[in-house]
């Protein structure tokens, strides 16, 4: 099995996907979500979950930020 370029997101937002693409930084680094006129911050949960056969990182929601003007 090749490694997933994909996580599962845990909390925040509801009409967040459950899967989101991993971003460049690689795993275990911090996840910001641009979304309406903020930013949704998921950190890595130090646990994985297998979804679909392919175990993914799981990330949680830490946090939410807005976008200056």
């Amino acid at each position: 099995m090749s490694p997933s370029n994909l996580v599962l997101l845990e909390g925040g937002p509801d009409d967040l996907p459950q899967v989101w693409p991993l971003p460049s930084g690689g795993c275990r680094e911090p996840i910001k979500i641009p979304r309406h006129n903020a930013y949704e911050h998921f950190e890595f949960a130090d646990r994985h979950r297998t979804l679909h056969g392919e175990r993914l990182p799981v990330y949680r929601w830490v946090y939410r930020t807005y976008i200056a003007e």
